[in-house]
């Protein structure tokens, strides 16, 4: 028989025999820890790129949930490529709605020629996301055709299609590679819409690993070309979990134009209902 004093472990399998109490436990959690990193190192190494990437979309997704509502207000900065500005000042609302995309609202109250336009988005996980604008000069709603969510939004680099939304649903994802990106480290993955009516091929984006805020997004036309890029800053954190950025810039590398939000006053809680988010409502919308 082997000597009380004396443990043995091999390869990973515990043979503890005639062990003081002591010298078993500690065996014990070697014995664990090894089979956990052992573990670990299997499950990184059968993780694929595109599986990788798919987690860390749902991850920063769930990292979103739970809010209900919120409201900002909104200065649009217009460029153009010779630099002169127009300003636009908007309102926006936004209402979570469980088992499905969000609901939210854009509207308009500068300057006087755009005052009361409003758009309206309800987006869906599965199915194409819904959208409406109102043009209060012909007191009509305009549905937004998926054929035409690649339009500029009211003359900016934003397209109808930015302005809803994304559902984690709506892509396929593949990790591409980690990278610093200032003094933080940045997960880069792409997405490819698979709408065939979207208006981008694939998208790239960069998240902190830390936080899974985004920091730059560069979109790809139907031909695969560097279209625009979105940028983030200004991060501030609400309700000690929602990160939001206080500055989105969109650039048209094609055009040399870009687009400024000026985000401000966030308000998480603020009792919306649906029945703000209606065609009926847009008509009523001050």
């Amino acid at each position: 028989m082997f000597p009380d004093h004396e443990c043995f472990v091999d390869r990973g399998w515990a043979r503890v025999f005639a062990c003081p109490k002591g010298a078993f436990v500690r065996v014990l959690v070697l014995v664990l820890v090894g089979f956990c990193l052992f573990h670990s190192d299997v499950l990184a190494q059968e993780e694929t790129p595109e599986d990788k990437g798919l987690r860390i979309a749902r991850e920063s997704s769930a990292r979103n949930e739970g809010f209900g509502d919120f409201t900002a207000g909104m200065t649009m900065v217009l460029r153009d490529r010779q630099g002169r500005e127009s300003v636009r000042q908007m309102r926006f609302k936004v209402l979570e709605v469980q088992g499905d995309g969000d609901k939210s609202l854009f509207v308009f109250d500068q300057p006087r020629d755009v005052q009361g336009t409003a758009l309206l988005t309800h987006a869906h996980v599965n199915t194409q996301d819904d959208q409406w604008l109102y043009l209060p000069a012909l007191k009509r709603v305009k549905r937004i055709s998926a054929s035409t969510r690649s339009g500029s939004f009211m003359g900016s680099e934003f397209s109808y299609e930015d302005m809803s939304s994304p559902e984690v649903e709506e892509y396929r994802y593949r990790h591409l590679r980690d990278e610093a990106c200032g003094e933080l480290i940045c997960t880069v993955v792409e997405q490819v819409p698979l709408d065939e009516k979207s208006g981008y091929t694939r998208k790239v984006v960069w998240q902190d690993t830390s936080e899974l805020r985004i920091w730059k997004t560069e979109l790809y036309d139907q031909r695969g070309s560097h279209l625009k890029t979105l940028t983030f800053t200004n991060y501030e954190q609400y309700l000690d979990q929602y990160w939001r950025a206080g500055e989105q810039t969109m650039v048209n590398h094609l055009t040399g134009t870009s687009t400024v939000l000026h985000w401000t006053d966030f308000r998480f809680g603020t009792n919306l209902d649906e029945s703000e988010f209606t065609q009926t409502a847009l008509r009523r919308v001050r």
